[in-house]
């Protein structure tokens, strides 16, 4: 039998020729896309007009817009709703967390991107960032033009976020949103115009990277818990405990609160004047649902900041917490999952603080 030897040499050439070939295929990373809805799945009558209606188009029509992006990640596809986000319901979001949490561990999936309406976008985020238990990346997309609109933004965004979906570098970030370049922690974004492409921005701790056609650049990371480090799991959870938000203002009435225990609130998000502050007379109104053994956390109304303990108001005499660097609409989200078990006012607090 003759025996027969290749120079390195040779065989790295003939490697080489064979994958550009394609007689070695080389692999993609495996993304998959679940689709929600959105203005990015929606539709007009025009190119040039303002109304459309969210949720017309469906996943598979929005990648086949894209087709380059099939070059970056084998693709595939799962329609879990398609609703405009002001529907966005915890029954829905339930739905795709509990879908990632079950292919957290599959080979046949590397990364994935939540197609979803920016109105709520930032409540499904920080929701799906404190319960998938799973270190793959996890991108939330939407787009602030509907589909058919002149210099739409979505395909773009979508092209991005599955090159992020797909980039090893975005493990361990806990779930991210990517719109118009920017790389945003779902724990630290909001949204900030009505109509802008640049909608969201992340005003207390920044960005976590930057994106352009298909190029990451992550610089940041997010220090608080989220994922695997996360104590919330909703493996079984079908309902959750109602709790209301609060707009605080000059001369606010505390009868809102008083409404929102009848109709069955488990927690209250006050939505508070700078530092979370608000009149004699809802401060006195938040220390008796307090009494009552309803969870009253303290937030504002303004754009940036922290909110804290023992600043303006006496946390520890009236019975409430503050939020810290939580926004009233992610209070909220954090409370209701909070609120799975029964826990006791110190455990809230530092629950906000380290989340």
């Amino acid at each position: 039998m003759k025996v027969y030897t290749i120079s390195y040499k040779k065989l790295f050439l003939i490697i080489l020729l064979s994958l550009s070939t394609g007689i070695i295929a080389q692999t993609k990373p495996k993304v998959l896309i679940l689709a929600t809805g959105g203005t990015i799945a929606g539709s007009a009558a025009s190119g040039v007009q303002s109304g459309y209606t969210s949720g017309q188009v469906t996943i598979d029509a929005m990648v086949n817009a894209v087709p380059d992006a099939m070059k970056l990640a084998d693709i595939k596809g799962e329609q879990i709703s398609n609703v405009g986000s002001q529907d966005m319901s915890f029954e829905i979001m339930l739905k795709v967390a509990n879908r990632i949490n079950e292919l957290a561990g599959s080979k046949d999936v590397d990364g994935f991107v939540i197609t979803h309406g920016t109105d709520t976008m930032e409540e499904t985020a920080y929701f799906l960032n404190l319960v998938v238990k799973t270190e793959k990346p996890v991108v939330l997309v939407g787009s602030m033009r509907p589909s058919t609109a002149i210099s739409a933004d979505g395909p773009l965004n979508l092209y991005n976020a599955i090159a992020v979906a797909a980039d090893p570098k975005a493990k361990a970030h806990g779930v991210l949103l990517v719109m118009n370049d920017w790389i945003h922690s779902a724990q630290s974004l909001t949204k900030v115009s009505t109509t802008a492409v640049q909608t969201f921005m992340s005003p207390i701790r920044g960005l976590i990277g930057t994106t352009s056609y298909g190029v990451n650049d992550f610089y940041h990371y997010p220090d608080q818990k989220f994922g695997k480090s996360s104590e919330f799991d909703v493996k079984g959870v079908t309902t959750f405990p109602r709790v209301d938000i609060i707009y605080a203002d000059a001369d606010m009435k505390p009868d809102l609160i008083d409404a929102s225990i009848e109709k069955g609130a488990k927690g209250i998000v006050i939505a508070g004047v700078g530092n979370g502050n608000m009149n004699k007379a809802s401060l006195d109104a938040c220390a008796r649902a307090s009494k009552k053994g309803i969870i009253v956390v303290r937030s504002t109304r303004v754009a940036t900041g922290i909110v804290g303990r023992n600043v303006e108001c006496n946390d520890d005499e009236l019975g409430l917490i503050a939020s810290y660097g939580l926004n009233p609409q992610k209070s909220r989200i954090l409370l209701t999952v909070a609120l799975l078990k029964q826990r006791k006012l110190d455990e809230l607090q530092k629950i906000f603080l380290e989340y």
